[in-house]
Parts: C-alpha cells; structure tokens; sequence
C-alpha cells in the first residue's frame, strides 16, 4: 500500500485548531474508507489500539490493517465530540473525543459502538502527526444512564 509521508497542512490556524483538525481528518478519512489518507495522519512509528483491543504499530501496519477493514467490511461511520485538549508540551497534545458509530445503511447511532477516544498528537518539522490513538468502549457498565445521555450527546451531530 503506497502511503504518503506528510499529511495535508491543518485547514486552522492555531495549534489547538491544528489538533482538533486532525482528529476531524482521521474519523472523516475512516468515514470514507481512505486507508491511505488515514494512515498518513499518523507518525511513523505510531501506536493504535482499536475498539476491539487490536493494536498496530507503525504507519505502513495502520494503513495495511485499515486496508484490510475497508476491503473486508462495510464499516460504520463515526460522529464525534472532541471534549478537550491538554497540552504536556508545546509539542506534544492529548485530545480527548466521545464517538459514536452509526450502522452501514441506517441513520442512527448504535450506543453499543459509543467509545472513548484519546489521541496523543505530536508536532514534529512544523506537521502535527498521531502518535497515539486509544478507543476504549464507553458501555458504562451498571450504569444506563450515561450510556443514554453520551448517545444523547452524539445524536444531536447527526
């Protein structure tokens, strides 16, 4: 798989803005299945752990294994609430998003696929990259209520 290696420059001005947009780049690139423009968002040596505890390690992997997704599944489509942005340095952010997936073919959320996400942004020759990405199920077990209230939350982006 041919993966390109710098990312188109942020569409925002601020490094903030910077961050926020490469979270936005990343669900919409999942969203219309591009692997390659997925991919490309990361650093070369980056670290994904998905929704289901898959990990992969390294740019040429994510594009390889999302690949492989898009030509085997019909995959669902991302909504997203980025929550905030910490900064560790200038040069290093964590972003941390609620997500939300709706079903191939339907038009609302699935609270089931309702995930935490935390990405780990590193800015490196003036590009910000993806060093880090964690999906973490948001099932709130025993509580129904903030399972009902984040799927609240996501479905008025819709």
């Amino acid at each position: 798989m041919n993966v390109p290696s710098a990312p188109p420059a942020a569409a925002h001005g601020t490094d903030e803005d910077a961050v926020s947009c490469l979270h936005e780049r990343l669900l919409d690139a999942w969203n219309r299945r591009a692997a390659d423009e997925f991919a490309v968002l990361f650093a070369e040596d980056a670290y994904v752990v998905g929704f289901d505890g898959s990990q992969m390690v390294g740019r040429e992997q994510i594009a390889t294994d999302i690949g492989a997704i898009f030509a085997d599944h019909v995959t669902a489509t991302y909504v997203a609430k980025i929550e905030g942005v910490r900064w560790l340095t200038p040069e290093v952010a964590v972003l941390r998003a609620i997500v939300g997936m709706v079903p191939p073919g339907q038009s609302e959320l699935n609270p089931d696929a309702n995930a935490l996400q935390t990405i780990v942004a590193v800015k490196s020759d003036g590009q910000w990259r993806i060093a880090v990405v964690q999906n973490t199920p948001a099932q709130f077990h025993g509580r129904p209520d903030l399972v009902k209230a984040m799927t609240n939350t996501l479905r008025q982006l819709l």
